[in-house]
């Protein structure tokens, strides 16, 4: 289970409108009009404006209805669209070529991460602590490198994500998301949905120009209108690794913020300091991960504790405790 596929998954609203409906409505129009122009032949863009002036009522509704028909049955696609834009291809000998790139630029960061020898300025410094902070949001530790400039950055932040703390981030992001407040859900649930409509967008313009290609290989020079989607796919697939960057200081954040709610959720005591937070985490991630069953540990409820907490007063004023009850609504 991936950080990427756990974020709100909804059907409809703006996510739909963003993601699956806008690319798809792009893609159709402009086959549509390539199609109207005369394709597969020779093109004349005046026919294409005169049949879509033309167009009834009836035919306008029935386009939109197949658009949106069309966008949903991509929108169950999109963890899929997502891998593939990850690395997940099935020619293992061209996924190597591509990840002997992405580890050379790797390892320019870490070259760049290095201070030089010689005198240290206050410029170098800084040089290499930007490095450093750039190779560790675009990239995971080298044995667990990706194919590509996505998967390595939605990599880094499933890896450094919790990790300060001893939680793998990917078993506990499914308990911890529904806790998080309003807030914090909707920068996450925002920058996701822009990560996702540009991926989205790269997949469906490189389909788009494959599609427009086989269109106009024998319309002569109207061939080079495929470049077009194609540029629109390469920009988007930039714009989708950018999106995946604020997308993981998002999750990182979220998680550094509001861990603690998710022991609260599970009634356990809080740590007393980070080592001892490491180490409960440690044994909660392989509980989720691999089922590795957790040391008895004594649960700390509500009720209890403000019961513990009104005994520990009346102790101080000598007198009894009261009664503690439980918050309404709760069914205790």
């Amino acid at each position: 289970m991936k950080l990427n596929a756990l974020a709100r998954p909804g059907f409809g609203g703006t996510r739909f409108l963003l993601v699956d409906y806008i690319p798809t409505y792009a893609a159709g129009l402009a086959v549509l009009v390539l199609v109207w122009a005369g394709a597969p032949g020779q093109l004349e863009f005046d026919r294409a404006w005169h049949t879509a002036g033309h167009l009834g009522m009836g035919e306008v509704l029935l386009l939109a209805l197949a658009m949106t028909l069309l966008a949903s049955l991509g929108h169950p696609l999109q963890l899929a669209l997502v891998r593939v834009l990850e690395g997940g291809w099935p020619s293992r000998r061209a996924a190597d070529l591509s990840r002997r790139r992405q580890t050379r630029r790797r390892a320019r960061l870490a070259a760049g991460e290095d201070l030089p020898a010689g005198e240290l300025t206050e410029a170098r410094i800084q040089a290499a602590g930007q490095a450093g902070t750039r190779l560790r949001r675009l990239f995971p530790p080298a044995a667990v490198l990706r194919p590509t400039a996505l998967g390595n950055v939605l990599a880094a932040t499933e890896i450094s994500a919790g990790e300060p703390y001893g939680l793998d981030a990917v078993v506990a992001w499914p308990r911890l998301y529904p806790l998080f407040p309003a807030d914090t859900r909707r920068i996450v649930d925002d920058r996701r949905d822009v990560m996702d409509a540009a991926a989205r967008l790269a997949v469906t313009m490189a389909a788009t120009a494959l599609v427009t290609a086989g269109l106009l290989v024998a319309s002569g020079w109207w061939l080079l209108l495929a470049l077009i989607p194609l540029v629109v796919a390469r920009v988007s697939y930039i714009s989708a690794v950018h999106a995946a960057v604020a997308y993981g200081e998002s999750v990182r954040a979220a998680v550094d913020l509001h861990r603690f709610a998710l022991l609260d959720a599970l009634r356990l005591p809080p740590p007393a300091d980070l080592a001892a937070e490491r180490v409960l985490n440690t044994r909660l991630s392989e509980l989720w991960r691999q089922g590795v069953p957790m040391p008895e540990t004594a649960y700390e409820h509500p009720v209890r504790l403000e019961a513990m907490r009104l005994e520990g007063e009346g102790r101080r004023a000598g007198t009894a405790a009261p009664e503690a009850r439980a918050p309404e609504g709760t069914g205790a």
